[in-house]
């Protein structure tokens, strides 16, 4: 099976269930005559009867004028909105040649082939390093002349600070909140597989790619005769032990879980290839130091602004982090952990936006304590230079009717970027009008209080969640037609 980039991105949340998360119907357009825009905006939030808090804005970037809004001030989770602001700070703290470096190092005297000394594989914090990518690096390492290391294999993960996991509130076993350090590997995912044979099941852990399969050691998985939890997770030693419920397990599946000793899963992984090549190495052990090596090989990861698009179109946790860690290393140094980062990441969206107030505990929105209301979104959506930054960065969102048609207007259209927790809905960006006016907006809305019983259900996606999300998507959809539609 071959799995490229794109589809692995796609998959960062994919389930054991194969149930398809399908955008709601949604309603056209149909103008409202007197009606003014504020009672009119009203009207379509009271008509959607969405649970929870609501605040919605709308700008005009030319002259920084708040054209319509509804409770606009509230502060909500901004969910994976939080990603657009990451994105600036990224491109404006790392600039856009900015590239994340993943090397192998020789410390020591490489003498007919062989190295009188350590190995280093030294990462960069690249976090969308894929197992392909690896292969390529130990095929570099092997054409440098390498084929023995008498010494250590070290590795050195230092350069941005380890996380344990992104958000401590998710559950053990959603791919989309890892691990993260200074070398990462295939998202810091593991790909759990299963198939029944008989009354037993045969299961694999690897670290699949486009053209490989590796096996890895590093997660391993029991399963469990019982119906509740899912998944379990301890760390034995230097090992991601699971467990699944076998009563979970229907005869053939796979999903992702995510890994939380990321220097140790590349490194494992770069050890296989290296390997295959005929190069003699032991077992790769972590270094806080990075000692004064020789570069044998290099992996460059792709330049910052194709990075930024990815992130924004695939909504990459691990990627958001990774930018803002780095960023906040190259403004302010290095960061203790997330908060401290995101801390200065909304530092800097004050001074870049004077007079408004975020919130950020992290840098991808996975954390609901993260705040910000929609009029501090729209103003620092259209604070001066950021438009022609971050609107091509952001993805096209189609206005379409009840049907799924896709709704021709004139010059309408929206570039902005989602973002979706359980009882969580945002969605800030740029809005042309039919007319060809360029406008800014924010549409955040969240039911705490559903989300906090959901938690304590324990359960990935609770009851009554995949309803109320359609709702707000829907409601989202009603405003953008009424404001593209609009003769403003």
């Amino acid at each position: 099976m071959r799995l490229t980039r794109r589809q692995m991105l796609a998959g960062l949340g994919a389930t054991l269930g194969t149930t398809a998360h399908a955008e709601a119907p949604l309603r056209s357009y149909r103008p409202v005559a007197r009606v003014s825009p504020r009672n009119a905006l009203g009207a379509l939030v009271d008509r959607a009867g969405l649970s929870g808090q609501i605040g919605v804005a709308l700008g005009d970037p030319a002259t920084g004028a708040v054209l319509e809004s509804y409770r606009a001030d509230i502060m909500l989770p901004p969910a994976s909105v939080t990603k657009a602001v990451t994105a600036l700070y990224a491109l404006e703290s790392l600039g856009a040649e900015h590239r994340f470096t993943t090397r192998v190092l020789a410390q020591g005297t490489l003498i007919d082939g062989i190295l009188h000394g350590n190995l280093i594989l030294a990462g960069g914090g690249d976090p969308n390093l894929l197992t392909d990518e690896m292969a390529r690096l130990a095929d570099a390492t092997h054409a440098a002349g390498l084929r023995e290391v008498t010494g250590d294999v070290l590795i050195w993960d230092a350069a941005l600070p380890y996380i344990d996991q992104i958000d401590p509130a998710q559950l053990p076993h959603v791919g989309y909140n890892p691990a993260l350090g200074g070398l990462n590997l295939n998202y810091n995912r593991v790909h759990f597989e299963w198939q029944q044979q008989g009354q037993r099941f045969i299961t694999a852990m690897d670290a699949r790619s486009d053209t490989h399969r590796p096996p890895v050691t590093i997660a391993q998985m029991q399963i469990v005769d019982r119906d509740m939890p899912l998944f379990t997770y301890r760390r034995d030693g230097d090992t991601d032990a699971w467990t699944v419920a076998r009563a979970a397990l229907n005869a053939a599946g796979s999903r992702w879980l995510p890994v939380r000793a990321p220097a140790l899963y590349a490194a494992e992984v770069f050890a296989v290839f290296a390997r295959s090549r005929g190069i003699v190495l032991g077992s790769p052990r972590v270094t806080d130091a990075l000692p004064q090596a020789v570069e044998l090989a290099r992996h460059e990861g792709q330049p910052l602004p194709g990075l930024l698009t990815q992130m924004m179109r695939y909504s990459t946790n691990i990627t958001a982090e990774a930018l803002g860690l780095s960023a906040t290393a190259q403004t302010e140094g290095p960061a203790q952990g997330l908060r401290s980062s995101a801390l200065g990441m909304a530092r800097w969206a004050q001074a870049r936006a004077p007079g408004i107030a975020p919130q950020f505990v992290d840098h991808s929105g996975l954390g609901d304590a993260s705040q910000i209301s929609a009029a501090d979104m729209v103003t620092f959506l259209q604070a001066p230079d950021v438009m022609p930054r971050l609107r091509p960065l952001m993805r096209d969102i189609a206005l379409v009717d009840q049907g799924q048609t896709v709704i021709r207007a004139g010059q309408a259209g929206v570039q902005a970027k989602t973002g979706t927790l359980n009882f969580v809905s945002g969605l800030a960006g740029y809005l042309r009008t039919a007319g060809g006016r360029d406008l800014s907006f924010a549409f955040f809305a969240a039911d705490l209080a559903a989300r906090n019983r959901g938690k304590a259900l324990a359960a990935e996606i609770p009851p009554g969640a995949r309803s109320w999300n359609r709702q707000a998507r829907r409601l989202q959809q009603d405003i953008l037609q009424q404001w593209a539609l609009r003769a403003y």
